[in-house]
């Protein structure tokens, strides 16, 4: 039994993996960024993802207008993003990551 003893707020815990704690104020997880491997580029905009998905055949869906929707014509996925780029979540990564296998990755900050 590795680790380092944490004394915060009156309670002593054992945390096994000092390096791997969660960033404050990130509801409890590391901050993420999504890159683009080919370019190894960090997005950072919407404008930037919206080029990146339509070099790899994603279209803009305007069905909502509460969304920033893709889909590409050759599959029946969907990516549905909030309008608001800081609302942006691991989540939302994580569905692009899933339907564009070797184009993105999520990464630690």
């Amino acid at each position: 039994m590795s680790g380092v003893w944490v004394f915060k707020n009156g309670v002593v815990r054992l945390v096994e993996n000092p390096g791997g704690e969660a960033v404050e104020g990130s509801r409890g997880g590391r901050r993420k960024m999504l890159v683009h491997l080919a370019s190894n580029e960090v997005i950072t905009s919407y404008s930037v993802l919206e080029r990146k998905l339509y070099s790899l055949g994603w279209e803009r869906y305007y069905d909502d207008p509460d969304l920033l929707q893709f889909h590409k014509r050759s599959t029946v996925h969907l990516i549905s993003l909030p309008r608001d780029f800081n609302r942006f979540k691991s989540m939302h990564m994580y569905d692009i990551v899933v339907k564009n296998k070797n184009a993105f990755e999520v990464r630690d900050m």
